[in-house]
């Protein structure tokens, strides 16, 4: 499951989760965006806060664990890149898909190397309040829909951009992602 985590909240969990559950999956892989290649209307917190938020939120379930490749690795992270590493690292008998939201699957064709990337996983691409799933065959070609599944998850309205706007108002955010994230947003003074 990819993203920048900027933080990580109960909706990035929720579809986690769930698509662990629906798809039988053996573990959910949490990849940290270390260096984000599109532009972002804000200043990124530093990867090492991001990943130890990650790390702090995943802590409770067996199921999920979380993975440095992209921080560690210099340079805009691309997921192509972090899938191919994936797919040495599990060999090519492994099944492996992507976890992201429905309104990151609708940018795919401005990805770095989209074709190769749809060809070397599934997708997973979770419903989010306020994104069509119509959408998809509108915007992408049929045959990447062939390697494109659709979870349809319980709305949940929480956005990353939403919990880092309440912050900087002085707003709670107790309930929009794990108590240990609120925590560590607090001590670390992040998003003021």
């Amino acid at each position: 499951m990819g993203g920048t985590f900027d933080p990580i909240h109960y909706g990035h969990l929720l579809a986690a989760e769930e698509t662990r559950y629906r798809f039988a999956l053996s573990k959910v892989i949490f990849v940290p965006c270390g260096v984000p290649p599109h532009k972002k209307t804000y200043e990124v917190t530093p990867a090492e806060h991001r990943y130890s938020m990650t790390v702090l939120a995943t802590a409770s379930n067996h199921s999920f664990f979380v993975s440095r490749v992209e921080i560690d690795r210099p340079g805009p992270s691309y997921a192509v890149d972090t899938v191919k590493i994936f797919r040495q690292q599990f060999g090519e008998g492994s099944e492996l898909f992507f976890i992201t939201g429905l309104d990151a699957v609708l940018e795919i064709l401005t990805w770095k190397s989209h074709d190769e990337l749809i060809r070397l996983c599934r997708f997973i691409a979770v419903t989010r309040p306020g994104y069509d799933a119509q959408k998809l065959k509108e915007k992408l070609p049929p045959y990447y829909l062939n390697s494109i599944d659709l979870l349809v998850i319980p709305g949940i309205d929480i956005s990353s951009t939403m919990i880092r706007e309440r912050v900087r108002k002085g707003e709670p955010i107790r309930y929009l992602t794990p108590d240990t994230v609120c925590d560590y947003i607090f001590k670390h003074g992040l998003y003021k």
